[in-house]
């Protein structure tokens, strides 16, 4: 932690974090309700919770994005009926606050958080603490029976990122997916989902910073191949 403040104070770093920050949240949110139903056979209760990429940032709208992928994908079997909580900007933290709003109970639940915990600078003894607190409040509260934990993209690839705050983050987001894997492993119900499927940075949103379409289709296929079979 004492070199990730030591490169934040950087004159170097400080203007590149300021500069992606401003341009990393160009672009909107997908358009589409966040709660609906699609799919016929044995019912699936889904939800869908964490930052903008679980808000679709990098799509026009749910259909393309994280969500609408998934609950698609997992409609070829079952009678879906899904919940999106995500919010541009969200770290752990906040997504305590909104599931705080949120009533019933779901069977499966994709988190999708981390890379704002990660850029931000935020403590990560912190972030595993309250990470390992939603993966509680997930299969407790809410009855999840499977949690798909996304891990953290390679943001050394990322395009927007420029040098040498590409390879800081980097670094730094590595550190916080291999907790996360490490949380997933510990909690009965988890599963953690690496983001290794692509490198193909061609496949990534305009900003060149959020997932495209094709990513998000990679993304919620593998995550449909977990919750399938557990």
């Amino acid at each position: 932690m004492a070199l990730w403040r030591a490169a934040l104070l950087s004159p170097v770093i400080v203007p590149q974090l300021i500069w992606v920050r401003l341009r990393a949240s160009r672009l909107p949110e997908a358009r589409g309700s966040r709660e609906g139903q699609t799919g016929a056979g044995p019912a699936l209760r889904l939800l869908v919770i964490g930052d903008s990429t679980a808000a679709g940032v990098g799509v026009e709208t749910q259909a393309e994005a994280l969500l609408g992928q998934l609950a698609t994908n997992l409609a070829r079997d079952h009678a879906v009926t899904w919940t999106l909580v995500a919010r541009s900007g969200a770290i752990v933290p906040d997504l305590h606050e909104m599931l705080a709003e949120v009533e019933g109970s779901f069977d499966c639940a994709l988190v999708c958080q981390g890379v704002n915990d990660a850029k931000n600078g935020r403590l990560q003894p912190n972030f595993e603490r309250e990470y390992a607190a939603l993966l509680r409040t997930l299969t407790g509260r809410f009855g999840v029976r499977c949690v798909v934990c996304s891990g953290l993209p390679p943001m050394q690839f990322f395009t927007l990122l420029p040098r040498p705050l590409r390879d800081v983050l980097g670094a730094r987001a590595a550190r916080f997916d291999r907790a996360i894997a490490r949380l997933a492993d510990a909690h009965p119900g988890a599963q953690f989902l690496p983001m290794n499927f692509t490198q193909d940075v061609s496949l990534m949103a305009s900003d060149g910073f959020h997932p495209g379409p094709q990513i998000y289709a990679m993304w919620a296929e593998r995550a449909a191949e977990i919750m399938r079979v557990a």
